[in-house]
């Protein structure tokens, strides 16, 4: 029997942000989800030697995938939000895979895991696969594709000026004024 080609559908959709929290005696970086209505920037705490501080929130989603064939649920409670490249740092492997596969109409976009103690928890590659295979599905991927890389490309991400998809600021009539770091 021929394994299931799967046909990828959002469930367990929770809405919320996520929390950027930062320490300034290790300089070390934590993010977490939360379903706060407003999370308070600059909300500090200390947990051992460690003076935690909120530097910023996103607003974000949690989803699962379920094949509407075979009824197969995959988890995603690694992944915290996606990331357009802006292509700020020449030397970024995901500005470089950009590039090339801007060619073949492939735009790329960033899966985020979640940051513990500044490690990065990466995004097994095979969801990566199965993010990819849902955007493509939901889109006439004769005139584009989509492609999802992991955040561990980005050697520096305190470098960054990647935007989160998310709509922070979008009550605001302005645009931003600058483009800032993530962190």
């Amino acid at each position: 029997m021929p394994e299931c080609q799967h046909q990828w559908e959002m469930t367990n959709v929770q809405f919320g942000f996520v929390a950027f929290e930062k320490c300034y005696h290790c300089n070390g970086m934590e993010t977490f989800f939360t379903t706060e209505d407003t999370p308070i920037l600059g909300d500090k705490y200390r947990h051992g030697d460690c003076f935690w501080s909120r530097v910023e929130n996103a607003q974000s989603f949690r989803f699962d995938l379920c094949c509407s064939k075979c009824h197969h649920l995959e988890s995603f409670n690694d992944l915290m939000g996606f990331l357009h490249c802006t292509g700020c740092l020449a030397d970024c492997m995901v500005d470089i895979l950009q590039k090339r596969y801007e060619t073949e109409r492939t735009w790329i976009l960033v899966a985020f895991g979640f940051i513990s103690k500044s490690k990065k928890r990466s995004i097994p590659s095979y969801k990566l696969d199965i993010l990819t295979d849902y955007f493509n599905q939901h889109r006439d991927i004769s005139r584009s594709k989509i492609k999802i890389v992991s955040f561990d490309l980005i050697e520096d991400l305190s470098h960054c000026r990647g935007d989160f998809i998310h709509d922070i600021g979008m009550l605001s009539t302005e645009p931003p004024t600058e483009r800032k770091p993530i962190f």
